[in-house]
């Protein structure tokens, strides 16, 4: 059963961001102080009216909204958080200057208290000082705010194909050049089925653009139950590839995160899953694997369940390998990345490439040529794009859609392409 809100912790959480607000209205009000009389005022009443309303919201949604025990973050929630974030982070950066200065200003006190320093004009230089900072402070801050909201409004969808070639000395030859789409964390209930359609029909044929041999989606479908994907089906069984289209489960889709009546009721949702599977035209792996034969030549597939420190180790490789020769080409659908560091890397039975997604690239950080960075990093060291270890190859893929923000910065939805290669890498230039 499904316990209320932690009141307490919402409590500290909401006055520390009071807090916040308090200590970026410090600096606001000298870059105001110019100002016609009645013109601040409008710009010191919006900056409170603003947040409070923010704060209304918070409360509103889980004190009173809520989501009546079934689902666990609707769309309205996901829409709460984009919205503070696209206020918070700025208001956090130009807080960052504030604090410097602040902290320049108490060392600088302290030791002119110590030397007996005087300065002909303290208050005017401190409030010219502060006015500085705040502009500069309010120029870096504008630089988040307009990429958030650019993440709203178009970062979500900016799908991008990324394409890597997979070399493998033991790849069987009729495999040579055999292509491979990989979908995965599609979070389906973030999508509204009435404003976001076209778009994501876009990807859709994005994906089937790329005309690969083999189409597999690596788990996390919907955010909490079945009836999200259903104005979806037709949407997505479009998705075509010659030699079929697989796919595996991903730890939104057991329903562990909605209160269910009963375990009935959270069974009967898996049951309508599985069937949905099948509707959209994928071959669902749950700890099996399948043969893919080209020119009599074989490619072994496997899919495992969700396998994941905190998310379910349901996962069960050795049951998936059963039957499959030891020295076959194996490919590997595994949602969590977790799963190829703890066990697929180790295990006896050496798999040649495994996919993965469930990290989104947490849907925000940098990757230009010569950087790559996103928080998630520091939970996950397998975040995005291809790793090896040992001739044992991980591709991650970024996602996607989006959950909790409802946004990409910097990290955009991705349909990947891996192209399998016979012999080695050629040599880097």
């Amino acid at each position: 059963m499904r316990t209320g809100p932690p009141v307490l912790g919402i409590l500290i959480f909401l006055g520390i961001l009071l807090l916040v607000d308090w200590y970026v209205f410090t600096g606001i009000r000298p870059l105001t102080a110019g100002l016609e009389a009645r013109t601040r005022k409008i710009i010191h009443w919006t900056y409170w009216l603003l947040n409070i309303g923010l704060f209304a919201w918070f409360v509103l949604g889980f004190f009173v909204a809520g989501d009546n025990g079934r689902q666990a973050m609707p769309r309205s929630f996901m829409t709460f958080m984009g919205v503070w974030l696209l206020f918070f982070v700025p208001k956090l950066v130009f807080s960052l200057f504030l604090l410097g200065e602040d902290v320049y200003r108490l060392f600088h006190g302290g030791y002119a208290l110590i030397n007996n320093a005087v300065s002909d004009s303290p208050v005017e230089v401190g409030q010219s000082r502060r006015k500085f900072i705040g502009l500069i402070a309010a120029g870096v801050a504008s630089i988040p705010f307009v990429g958030i909201l650019h993440g709203m409004s178009r970062g979500k969808f900016r799908f991008t194909v990324r394409r890597e070639d997979i070399w493998v000395p033991d790849l069987p030859e009729a495999f040579d050049g055999f292509t491979i789409t990989q979908l995965s964390d599609i979070h389906v209930g973030s999508f509204d089925p009435e404003t976001d359609r076209d778009a994501v029909e876009q990807g859709i044929e994005l994906a089937n653009a790329q005309k690969s041999d083999l189409l597999v989606f690596t788990g996390d479908l919907v955010n909490n139950t079945a009836s999200e994907m259903e104005p979806w089906i037709n949407s997505f069984s479009r998705l075509q590839a010659p030699y079929g289209k697989y796919s595996i489960l991903g730890n939104h889709d057991y329903g562990d995160y909605v209160g269910w009546e009963s375990p009935t009721a959270k069974q009967a949702n898996m049951e309508r899953l599985y069937a949905i599977h099948g509707k959209v035209g994928f071959k669902l792996m749950r700890n099996e694997h399948t043969v893919i034969e080209k020119n009599g030549q074989q490619l072994f597939l496997l899919g495992v369940e969700n396998w994941g420190p905190g998310f379910g180790e349901r996962g069960d490789l050795n049951k998936t390998l059963a039957n499959v020769p030891e020295n076959a080409f194996k490919v590997l659908l595994s949602h969590d990345p977790s799963h190829f560091d703890h066990i697929v890397s180790q295990h006896r039975v050496p798999i040649h490439l495994t996919l993965s997604g469930h990290t989104h690239g947490m849907q925000f950080g940098i990757e230009i040529p010569g950087v790559k960075f996103s928080p998630v990093q520091f939970r996950y060291p397998h975040w995005a794009g291809l790793y090896e270890d040992t001739r044992r190859y991980l591709y991650v893929n970024r996602g996607f859609g989006f959950l909790a923000f409802p946004g990409r910065v910097g990290i955009w939805p991705e349909v990947a392409v891996l192209t399998l290669r016979r012999g080695n890498a050629p040599a880097k230039a």
